[in-house]
């Protein structure tokens, strides 16, 4: 079983890149949507990333092959939960990093239905720290494009 966190700012390309591979990730805006009728509600962060995690333990306990974390995972206090997820289930844990340019985030952005606001995205810019192996992903894919890389 594995477990492969996206990360990237809102508008790089995390979303698409699932739907180009016909997969479905576990979505903290779906469930914001699922949970508030909201996929925008900011006030529910903590429970959304509890039931994120909780669907997670039961993909890998009904021994699901992989599962996609689609979140932005922008830190490593953010990727950590899924790390310590893996070691308890003795299962890789992967990460996907879209290193997309802010500019054309924020181009990508006015165009979608649920735009943040410039200066939200910024400030995530700011605190966005690309994965690593030292930080315990068995494997760091970048992309730079929303194209699935080659397997």
């Amino acid at each position: 079983m594995r477990i492969v966190v996206l990360v990237g700012l809102p508008g790089s390309g995390k979303s698409t890149y699932l739907e180009q591979m016909s997969v479905r990730g576990l979505s903290s805006d779906g469930i914001r949507k699922l949970l508030a009728d909201d996929e925008t509600d900011q006030t529910i962060h903590a429970r959304v990333f509890e039931t994120l995690r909780y669907l997670l333990g039961q993909r890998l306990a009904i021994g699901r092959p992989v599962t996609y974390v689609d979140a932005t995972n922008l830190t490593p206090e953010e990727r950590r939960p899924y790390l310590e997820i893996g070691r308890e289930w003795g299962c890789g844990v992967e990460a996907v990093f879209f290193d997309v340019p802010l500019e054309i985030c924020m181009d990508r952005n006015t165009r979608r239905d649920r735009v943040v606001p410039a200066e939200a995205l910024t400030k995530m810019a700011a605190k966005l720290t690309p994965p690593s192996t030292e930080e315990g992903f068995a494997r760091v894919t970048v992309l730079s494009s929303v194209s699935p890389p080659r397997q």
